[in-house]
C-alpha cells in the first residue's frame, strides 16, 4: 500500500491527460496518479460489458495504489461503466472509496453556454450509442435540444500524431458538417472525448467563429474542486504533497513519448501489469 493517498485519474489511453492537466493547474497541492490502459485502447468501439470489466479492473489497481478518489477521465468509461461501479461494486468492494466521471460535471453546466438552446456533442461511437449525454442533459436542462455526432477516426488521428496533418482535414470537416447539418441553430459544441482538444485548431478552422466550443478539462477541474469542498471527509483522505505518478498498461517508454503531446512536456511512466 502506498504511503500517499493520491487522487487517481483513469483513461483508456492518453486523452485523460488533458483533464489531469487542468485539474493539476487548478488544484496543484494534491498528489495524483494517472493510469492509461494503453494496452487495451480504444474503448470507444468495445461493448458495454468489456468497457465495464476493463474499467473496474483499472479502478481496483488505482485503489491498490492508495487512491481514495478516482476520476474516470474517459467519456466512454464514464458512459459504460461508472454507474455499475458506483452502484454495484463500491458498496461491496470499497464502500469508503469514491469514483467520479466526466459526463455529469459537463451536463450540469452545458446549458448555461447556449443562447439558442441547441447544443452539439462530438464523441466516440461508444459514448454516442450509450445516449448518456442526452439522458443526463435532460435532467438539468430539459428544454435543451441535443444533437450527437460520432467521430470514430478522431482518436486514431490524435494517437498517431496526425491531428495537425492535412489528412486530418477531411475527417474533421466531415463530422463537423454532419453535426451542424442536424440543426442550423446549434451554437455550442462539446468535445465529449478527452482526445479532441488536440484537434482544436482544426475544429476552429471549420466551425463558424460565433460557435462556443467546450473542452472538459476546466469543467471537470471546477467540479472536482467543488466536490472536495462539499465532502471534507473525502478531501481529508487525499494527501497533499504535489506529486505526480504516471502508469500505463503498455510500454512505459512509448507512453512517455506520446504522453508529452497531451501533457505539454515529457513524462516518466511505469508499466502496470494487469
Amino acid at each position: 500500500m502506498s504511503s500517499t493517498q493520491p487522487i487517481g485519474v483513469f483513461d483508456s489511453g492518453y486523452g485523460g491527460l488533458t483533464v489531469l492537466k487542468s485539474i493539476v493547474r487548478q488544484l496543484p497541492q494534491y498528489d495524483y496518479v494517472y493510469l492509461g490502459d494503453n494496452a487495451r485502447t480504444p474503448y470507444g468501439t468495445r461493448s458495454f460489458e468489456t468497457v465495464y470489466h476493463y474499467t473496474l479492473e483499472c479502478v481496483q489497481h488505482l485503489f491498490g495504489l492508495g487512491c481514495r478518489l478516482v476520476i474516470l477521465a474517459c467519456n466512454t468509461a464514464s458512459a459504460k461503466a461508472l454507474r455499475n461501479i458506483q452502484q454495484l461494486d463500491l458498496p461491496t468492494i470499497a464502500p469508503d472509496r469514491r469514483v467520479l466521471g466526466v459526463i455529469r460535471p459537463t451536463t450540469e453546466v452545458i446549458g448555461t453556454y447556449s443562447k439558442t438552446g441547441h447544443v452539439g456533442i462530438l464523441a466516440t461511437r461508444g459514448t454516442v450509442t450509450s445516449e448518456s449525454y442526452p439522458v443526463e442533459i435532460e435532467k438539468f436542462f430539459p428544454e435543451l435540444h441535443v444533437y450527437q455526432e460520432a467521430c470514430p477516426m478522431w482518436v486514431p488521428l490524435v494517437e498517431n500524431g496526425e491531428h495537425n496533418s492535412p489528412g486530418a482535414d477531411y475527417f474533421v470537416r466531415k463530422h463537423l458538417d454532419q453535426l451542424l447539418s442536424q440543426s442550423p441553430a446549434i451554437d455550442t459544441v462539446l468535445l465529449a472525448c478527452t482526445h479532441y482538444p488536440l484537434l482544436l485548431p482544426k475544429i476552429r478552422q471549420f466551425l463558424p467563429d460565433n460557435l462556443t466550443i467546450l473542452s472538459q478539462g476546466e469543467i471537470v477541474a471546477n467540479s472536482l474542486q467543488e466536490y472536495l469542498h462539499r465532502h471534507p471527509e473525502i478531501d481529508a483522505q487525499c494527501t497533499k504533497g504535489g506529486t505526480l505518478r504516471f502508469y500505463t498498461t503498455d510500454s512505459a517508454d512509448e507512453f512517455a513519448q506520446k504522453a508529452g503531446l497531451f501533457w505539454g512536456e515529457p513524462v516518466r511512466a511505469e508499466r502496470l501489469k494487469l
